[in-house]
């Protein structure tokens, strides 16, 4: 018998299958993205947990027309193949395949937005509900959110206003983590059913009119059995919440029940209120070791099925790995060291640090505005905070390093992991913006370190400064020669390599490619000096002076955007110093928002591998 999955080429064809062959479809979807993902890499548990709810969204509502918006996206594998990728679903994170999170250029009639970020979804839904009722449209607009995402203070900004609007807007929470008293659970499933029944709102508006019209006293009995409602559902319902803030609440129900989800579905589909309706769904449902941890496979890298045990895992001391080392050991040394990440605990490297230290380390959630103002309490308090946080996301709490650290001169230690290129997440995560977006904020000594050593001695030096710091450090390693390194200076470069010709100026872990660079351009008779800046602020200025009066050939190589970024930094000094007569190439990346893939491909394709940078040098420098 052919698979279902198979069939379905879009929500169309979902809509032809009866409800009783939904599950195997379930099944069927689970198979896809379990083989794929094992291949790929990707968001497993996620995805898995939410296949019959997409199963039921798309069934239910009349897709593209109506609109589902996917908070953060990962969660939305089920959704990519019922909405006609399904045949180059085994693409998915790879260099010019599908996109491992909503893309608005993938698919523009079912991915709304390009996401990759939290808590944006209910802002976005809220506006183009907005824009559907000024044009007197009538699509519902359906949001997904999970339970974590739904903690960031841009999603409850959102609630409030859609709250306030009453406008038509359903707001699924998809909450796989916190528990349901089971004393309650059967109470509010069968007060539910009552509530989700068509017969029930009827009702329910029929008397809301009936009570109204009654003269002197009729608003009064209105607001009385109002409250006697909520009363009810506050006994009953851990929903009262969203109810406050002008949502209708339903749930919780169960996530991973087609029949039970279809069904609300369909009967909420006629209440042109705002609804919050929560379920309980099951991460890595389907995977046994995805159930059993999932918080290993929330993020995977590809991994053999049947073991679970990732696939060329290889043993390099990573950016990270020197970062967790380190945070243990200052840790150790100085009681007033503390450790922040916003929901980031392993990925940054913080989880050994919180296991020794858990009375210094703090896990605020997907709140990275409120991780900065919180690590600019903790230094006015007397601490040494260390906040670790993605470059892309640390993106989100920029007013609050200017306004709360910046501004205050504190010494808040910003660590920004995943900078530059981070590969097959693509441009949510590409944490290519850092250097233009800091550097130019006063009082910031901002550092970007070439090895995963010299990350250590970065992290000890800040320790010593008694103000702001950020340090930017990519995704994987790097090395240069050990007998190559000199100590750590405020604003003091280092000079990797001796040269007349040429000077080259790199930055963070390009260091190492310019090296490699350098042996190149020998070979072409170029005699290459290459410096490690260390410092993106301040710059070295002496260095510099120097270089730019004995050399006149200058190249900046950086993992960032051009525009605003390192090499920026150098035209600025060369400007303000007033030095003629230099020939200065800036390379970077361009002013785009940059693909998914490998980061080695990337490389490739943005022309930042030795090679290619060594022909862009002969052909457009040193003529």
């Amino acid at each position: 018998m052919r698979p279902l999955i198979e069939r379905i080429d879009s929500p169309n064809d979902l809509r032809k299958l009866s409800l009783s062959e939904l599950p195997q479809l379930a099944d069927e979807i689970r198979s896809e993205i379990l083989t794929t993902v094992s291949k790929t890499g990707g968001h497993l548990a996620s995805s898995l947990g939410a296949v019959e709810l997409t199963i039921a969204l798309h069934y239910t509502f009349d897709t593209p027309k109506d609109m589902i918006l996917w908070d953060v996206g990962h969660q939305a594998y089920a959704h990519k193949i019922l909405t006609g990728r399904r045949k180059i679903f085994p693409t998915l994170r790879q260099l010019g395949g599908l996109s491992g999170f909503p893309n608005k250029d993938e698919s523009p009639e079912y991915d709304i937005f390009t996401t990759g970020h939290s808590s944006t979804s209910i802002s976005t839904a809220l506006g183009l509900a907005l824009a559907r009722d000024l044009k007197k449209q009538n699509n519902k607009i359906i949001v997904v959110i999970g339970d974590a995402a739904l903690a960031g203070g841009m999603a409850f900004e959102a609630l409030n206003h859609a709250g306030h609007a009453k406008k038509d807007i359903i707001v699924i929470l998809n909450d796989n983590e916190l528990s349901i008293s089971q004393s309650v659970g059967a109470l509010s499933r069968y007060l539910n059913r009552i509530i989700v029944n068509p017969a029930y709102n009827r009702i329910r508006k029929d008397v809301e009119k009936l009570l109204k019209r009654i003269p002197r006293f009729g608003f009064r009995a209105y607001r009385a059995a109002r409250k006697l409602e909520e009363g009810l559902k506050n006994l009953l319902i851990p929903g009262m919440l969203f109810e406050e803030m002008g949502f209708r609440y339903f749930g919780p129900i169960d996530g991973n029940n087609i029949t039970q989800l279809i069904n609300t579905f369909k009967n909420l589909k006629s209440l042109n209120e705002p609804i919050l309706i929560h379920m309980i769904t099951k991460k890595g449902k389907g995977y046994k070791k995805a159930e059993e941890d999932p918080a290993a496979f929330h993020g995977t890298g590809p991994f053999d099925i049947t073991t679970g045990k990732k696939v060329d895992s290889n043993q390099i001391v990573t950016f990270t790995d020197a970062f967790s080392e380190k945070m243990i050991e200052l840790g150790a040394r100085d009681p007033r060291v503390v450790g922040i990440t916003a929901a980031m605990l392993d990925g940054t490297g913080l989880n050994k640090f919180a296991s020794i230290f858990p009375e210094r380390f703090f896990d605020v959630g997907i709140a990275e505005e409120h991780a900065v103002g919180f690590s600019a309490g903790l230094a006015r308090g007397g601490f040494k905070p260390v906040v670790a946080i993605y470059s892309t996301f640390m993106q989100r709490g920029y007013d609050q390093i200017i306004h709360d650290v910046c501004l205050q001169n504190l010494p808040v230690i910003f660590c920004l992991d995943r900078a530059g290129l981070v590969g097959e997440d693509g441009p949510t995560h590409h944490g290519v913006f850092d250097m233009a977006y800091l550097r130019n904020i006063p009082n910031l000594t901002f550092m970007a370190p070439s090895t995963p050593d010299e990350l250590k001695e970065m992290l000890e030096f800040a320790l010593t400064l008694n103000g702001p710091v950020a340090i930017r450090y990519p995704k994987g390693s790097a090395s240069i020669p050990t007998t190559l390194r000199t100590p750590i200076e405020i604003g003091t470069a280092e000079v990797l390599r001796a040269g007349k010709d040429l000077a080259i100026l790199s930055v963070g872990c390009m260091a190492q490619i310019s090296l490699e660079i350098a042996s190149l351009l020998s070979k072409k008779k170029v005699d290459s000096m290459v410096v490690n800046a260390r410092f993106i602020k301040p710059i070295d200025s002496d260095l510099l002076a120097k270089i730019c009066s004995q050399i006149k050939r200058i190249v900046t190589i950086e993992e960032g955007v051009l525009e605003g970024g390192f090499g920026s930094s150098i035209l600025e000094f060369i400007e303000k110093a007033h030095f003629t007569s230099l020939k200065v190439r800036r390379i970077g990346l361009p002013d785009r928002f940059i693909e998914h893939g490998r980061r080695t491909e990337l490389f490739s394709k943005y022309n930042l591998t030795p090679d290619a940078l060594c022909d862009v040098i002969i052909n457009e420098v040193m003529k």
